[in-house]
């Protein structure tokens, strides 16, 4: 089998807790065909997707520079990958939504996960409104005096963060009578000009915030991110503690209220965000989590996902 996984800059990976790094050491042991690149190494040619790709040698290793070792760029239609993942971290900026256009082109040429249409039409933060009985009460607003109402009616905090955040950026915790309270909200709307989205606080935050991962509307495995003391944000990446999680039939009821957006969408591997049983983000830019659950867990969910591959290219 061939791939081609579309990702960040290899030397900017966290390997220690970096999904890609994960579904790239799976594929590698396989024997199978690993190529990488990065989208402003896609272009269009008549209908063809090319990608100025290179092969991938993957090894376990602590840092990018040991880790992989790359050939030169091929310029390689995508249709002669038997699977192209595209794995780039957000922000959904203009240049994703581009990539996501380009990979138009590709996707009835060979197997894309996730599907681009399905990433350029829904959004992670605001994609959950879709089910407002699973979620937190949640508004999204430019206006200031909105949020302070918001902030009012719900009796006690609220959680802002930006619609195109990602990885816990922006995200500010917001209390009634606070003095920084203006320069928040000033900071969270950019004085009006932007869209935030306004959630009331789950108490249950401090307990964690649950990942758990599927793979087309089954679930792998989910993991537990606790924050730290005096912090909001339970991400890994700004001081979260990964702690081992049971899939519950809460979880389960979440799981098959979400499947048939997902499904419709093609967006086959997905991360959900569970706080207190409520819905917090969908993921599904580039969901992350594995290498965590496999620690906690003592399983190999990377084996699971290229078992899926293999299947749908054959």
């Amino acid at each position: 089998m061939r791939t081609l996984i579309i990702l960040d800059p290899l030397e900017d990976l966290e390997l220690a807790g970096d999904t890609s790094y994960a579904l790239m050491l799976e594929i590698a042991s396989r024997g199978h065909e690993l190529w990488t690149c990065q989208p402003g190494h896609l272009s269009l040619e008549h209908d063809d997707v090319i990608a100025a790709a290179q092969q991938t040698e993957c090894i376990e290793a602590d840092e990018p520079a040991a880790a992989f070792r790359v050939a030169e760029r091929t310029a390689i239609p995508l249709e002669a990958f038997d699977c192209v993942m595209m794995r780039k971290d957000p922000p959904v900026d203009e240049i994703y939504l581009q990539t996501c256009w380009l990979l138009d082109y590709a996707r009835h040429k060979t197997l894309v996960v996730n599907d681009p249409v399905g990433l350029r039409s829904m959004n992670e933060h605001l994609s959950v409104l879709r089910f407002p009985n699973l979620t937190p009460p949640t508004i999204v607003t430019r206006d200031r005096r909105r949020v302070r109402a918001f902030l009012d009616e719900q009796g006690g905090r609220v959680v802002v963060k930006p619609v195109e955040g990602f990885g816990g950026r922006g995200i500010y915790l917001l209390s009634p009578g606070d003095p920084n309270l203006s320069s928040l909200l000033d900071t969270a709307t950019e004085e009006g000009r932007s869209w935030t989205v306004c959630q009331r606080y789950l108490p249950e935050a401090v307990e964690g915030d649950k990942r758990v991962l599927l793979l087309e509307g089954e679930p792998l495995g989910a993991v537990l991110r606790v924050p730290p003391a005096n912090e909001a944000r339970g991400n890994l990446h700004v001081g979260g503690r990964a702690q081992k999680a049971e899939i519950t039939a809460q979880d389960r009821a979440i799981i098959k209220a979400v499947n048939p957006v997902l499904a419709e969408n093609g967006l086959h591997f997905v991360g959900l965000d569970i706080i207190g049983g409520r819905l917090t983000e969908l993921n599904f830019t580039s969901p992350t989590g594995i290498r965590h659950i496999d620690v906690l867990d003592n399983t190999n969910l990377s084996a699971r996902v290229i078992d899926w591959v293999e299947q749908k290219t054959r």
